[in-house]
């Protein structure tokens, strides 16, 4: 009796093993992966929520995301984020300051430049099945990071069925933050220039330079 209980035990391990390296949600990955990577920039226009119920926020704001290659612009009411793939710049307009940086991809455990490639490197994940958003018919998956530390425990990705293309998706934090950003409009093969993904103070009279490098 006690040698049935042990194998049944040991399958459901296997089981959840298997799962957390689900070969569906990667066949769907990858096929969304593909599809991105034949895009040589693009912008979109995206809404981000924060929420964290415990502490009762709710606070939403829209940005743009523009990327190219590896440099990317993210911009929010708050925040300014440019990255030329070597320096990062936060900029606060609401302060006037600006914090520099040097970008180290492996310190950051989501690049904006890099979403449809995060589950190769440093994740488990999961198919949980099909979700409506927005009347589009989505695949939803899981990513959870295989380091403990990871500043995000899960990445929750809504994928459509029909073009493999990233409707939206959730950052779940460590503090009970969850950052959702929905992708509203996209625009693919977008000519932009290299200079704008580098921070110009001369643009930014009366902006206080702060260099953390």
């Amino acid at each position: 009796m006690k040698k049935s209980i042990f194998i049944f035990v040991g399958v459901i391990v296997a089981n959840i093993a298997i799962a957390q390296y689900d070969p569906k949600a990667l066949e769907i990955l990858e096929a969304m992966s593909k599809r991105y990577k034949t895009i040589t920039a693009f912008e979109a226009s995206l809404t981000s929520t924060l929420v964290n119920e415990s502490a009762g926020v709710k606070d939403e704001f829209k940005g743009k995301l523009t990327v190219k290659g590896d440099k990317y612009r993210l911009e929010l009411e708050e925040q300014h984020v440019y990255n030329n793939g070597t320096t990062v710049w936060t900029y606060l307009p609401a302060s006037k300051e600006v914090n520099v940086d040097n970008f180290d991809p492996k310190s950051e455990d989501l690049n904006p430049s890099k979403f449809y490639e995060m589950y190769k490197k440093g994740f488990k994940y999961l198919l949980m099945g099909d979700k409506t958003e927005a009347g589009v018919v989505c695949d939803e998956i899981d990513l959870v990071p295989e380091k403990k530390d990871a500043q995000y425990f899960k990445v929750k990705m809504m994928i459509s069925k029909k073009d493999k293309s990233v409707q939206n998706f959730t950052m779940f934090d460590r503090s009970g933050n969850k950052y959702k950003y929905v992708i509203t409009k996209f625009v693919p093969n977008v000519k932009v220039d290299d200079t704008y993904f580098t921070f110009d103070p001369k643009k930014h009279p009366g902006v206080e330079v702060v260099d953390l490098r």
